[in-house]
C-alpha cells in the first residue's frame, strides 16, 4: 500500500472564497489514489468542507516591524509546520487539475517545482542582461511544488535573517525561494508539459484564437493560471484582449466543477 501524502494550500486575504479550496480538495480526490491528508491553512475557514483540515497560517516569525503577507507561503518551510511529516505538495487555488496527480509522487527529485519559463512565452529583450536571464531561467513558479516537511527551513532561515534584503533583491518570494534551493543543489523541476498555462498554452495564439477555442495540449496534468487573466476572470465570460479571444472553456470548468 501506497504511503499517505499531504496536500496543502492557503488562503487569506478576499481575493478566493472557500470554493476554490473545496473544489481543489475534490479536484485532488478524483486525481490522486494514494491516501492523503487535504490541509488549507487560512486565516478564515467558513464554508470550507468537512473534507478540508483548516489549520491556522503558519507564522512566519519575521521581526518586530516587519508584516510582508506576501511572502506568506515561505512559512511553510518552518521545520514544524503544524502536526504535517512526510512527503507534501504545495498547490495554488487558482488552479485546474485535469488529470492524475500520481507522477507528481512518483517522479525522483527532493524538491520539484514548475520552471517559470515553462509557463510563459519568452521575452527577446531579456537575454540583453545575460546573467539576470540566466537566474530567471532558473526561477520555480510556486504554483505546484513537491517537497518533505522541515527539511528546506534554510529557506526560511535566510530570509529571517535579513527579510528587507531579501524583498529588496527579490521581486517576489518564488525568486528569493529558487535562489535558496539553487545554492543547497535541491532545485530541480516537473517535466514540462505536466503544468501548462492557461494563457499561453491553452489559448490559440493571436488570431488563431477567433477561430478555435481553449484547449487542453496533451499529456497536461494541470492547467495553471499565471499572471492575467485570472480564472474567475475566465469563467465569468471575460479575459479577452484585442490579440486574443478567449472561447468556450465548458471542458475546463467542468474540470474545476467535477
Amino acid at each position: 500500500m501506497k504511503l499517505a501524502v499531504n496536500i496543502i494550500c492557503m488562503k487569506w486575504g478576499v481575493m478566493y472564497g472557500p470554493e476554490y479550496v473545496n473544489r481543489l480538495q475534490e479536484g485532488v480526490a478524483r486525481h490522486l489514489k494514494r491516501p492523503f491528508r487535504f490541509v488549507c491553512f487560512t486565516d478564515d475557514p467558513t464554508g470550507l468542507s468537512p473534507a478540508v483540515e483548516a489549520m491556522p497560517l503558519p507564522p512566519l516569525g519575521l521581526p518586530s516591524g516587519h508584516n510582508d503577507r506576501r511572502w506568506q507561503k515561505l512559512a511553510v518551510f518552518r521545520r514544524d509546520l503544524a502536526d504535517l511529516r512526510g512527503t507534501t505538495l504545495f498547490l495554488d487555488l487558482d488552479l485546474v487539475i485535469v488529470d492524475s496527480l500520481e507522477p507528481f509522487f512518483e517522479h525522483p527529485g527532493r524538491f520539484l517545482i514548475i520552471r517559470d519559463d515553462d509557463l510563459f512565452r519568452r521575452k527577446p529583450l531579456r537575454g540583453l542582461n545575460t546573467e539576470r536571464d540566466r537566474f530567471l531561467h532558473s526561477v520555480g513558479n510556486s504554483s505546484v511544488f513537491r517537497y518533505e516537511i522541515g527539511e528546506h527551513a534554510y529557506i526560511l532561515d535566510a530570509y529571517l535573517a535579513d527579510p528587507a534584503g531579501a524583498t529588496r533583491n527579490y521581486s517576489i518570494s518564488q525568486q528569493f525561494q529558487s535562489a535558496q534551493l539553487a545554492a543547497h543543489g535541491n532545485l530541480e523541476y516537473w517535466p514540462r508539459g505536466w503544468c501548462v498555462s492557461f494563457k499561453n498554452d491553452c489559448v490559440p495564439r493571436h488570431l488563431r484564437s477567433y477561430f478555435a477555442s481553449p484547449s487542453l495540449p496533451a499529456g497536461a496534468h494541470i492547467v495553471v493560471f499565471a499572471g492575467s487573466p485570472k480564472m474567475s476572470e475566465v469563467f465569468a465570460g471575460g479575459g479577452h484582449r484585442l490579440h486574443r479571444r478567449i472561447g468556450n472553456v465548458d471542458w475546463l470548468r467542468q474540470a474545476w466543477i467535477g
